[in-house]
């Protein structure tokens, strides 16, 4: 009467002891631990979109993601300089990751529900919009103003299947004009033939930083859509790493280094995070 009890309870005990070995097996398997031994960082990039990932007239890449990559580095090894990146393509920002080729791939890569069944994303370090490019001297100042000019307002858009569509879910009255290159639609801009560009916000923000009183920009954006980093599925521990590294840079100790980034590439100076109750629970 009392053996079965035993036994069952001898079972649970062996069950429970065999899983906290394999958790500790997972554990030490973990990322983390390979690359504190590697000693440096393996990032997976770009080298042709500014300003995310670019060369640099010294021929070394630097951007927006680039120095995310260096932040989470910097927390790693207290050394943002310990990072090797991979110029890869941007098809090639899954493969690598999947076949280890890279440790994490950072290179604007837009958070999606299916690309989330084959890679982990960690937080989100900037969200992306469409914006509107004016000349510096444009009768237009905010959104309302666009609005109203009707179908007396041209929006030079680069080409593609969505553009019309997309300019009309801000401006549904627009004239839309497409061009082949983002260099073609900025000259629309330049000669009058356009009255805005709609583009990247992020784009918008640089070219703005770039030619300082040339052009502006209305508050308004409108089609969000989020950036993260990425990482192999199932190292729960390499992905709390850089989640704590990205999420202490916007909002923590590291956050003086992320906002000179912020401010270097989109010309925005952004507030100090509240001190007390934590922002993230209000």
């Amino acid at each position: 009467m009392h053996r079965r009890p035993s036994l069952f309870k001898a079972c649970v005990f062996v069950l429970a002891a065999s899983s906290a070995v394999m958790g500790m097996a997972q554990a030490a398997d973990s990322k983390l631990d390979s690359v504190l031994a590697r000693g440096k960082l393996i990032v997976g990039t770009g080298s042709t979109n500014a300003p995310w990932h670019f060369q640099g007239a010294d021929g070394k890449l630097q951007g927006f993601d680039i120095d995310i990559a260096r932040m989470v580095a910097k927390g790693l090894f207290n050394d943002p300089s310990k990072v090797e990146f991979v110029v890869q393509s941007s098809d090639a920002r899954i493969p690598n990751l999947l076949t280890d080729k890279v440790d994490m791939s950072c290179q604007f890569i837009t958070v999606t529900a299916s690309r989330a069944q084959q890679v982990a994303f960690t937080l989100p370090y900037y969200r992306e919009g469409v914006g509107l490019l004016l000349p510096n001297n444009s009768k237009y100042k905010e959104i309302e103003d666009l609005q109203a000019g009707g179908d007396g307002v041209t929006v030079a858009v680069l080409q593609n299947v969505y553009a019309e569509e997309l300019v009309h879910q801000a401006l549904p009255k627009a004239k839309v004009d497409q061009y082949d290159s983002v260099d073609l639609m900025y000259q629309a801009v330049n000669s009058g033939r356009a009255d805005a560009a709609a583009t990247d916000q992020s784009s918008v923000k640089y070219l703005m930083v770039q030619n300082p009183g040339r052009y502006r920009s209305p508050t308004y954006a409108w089609s969000p859509q989020t950036y993260a980093c990425a990482v192999k599925r199932g190292d729960q521990d390499w992905l709390n790493f850089v989640n704590t590294a990205l999420h202490e840079a916007m909002t923590g100790v590291e956050f003086p280094t992320y906002a000179a980034s912020f401010k270097q590439w989109f010309g925005v100076d952004l507030p100090s995070p509240a001190i007390g109750f934590p922002v993230e629970f209000k």
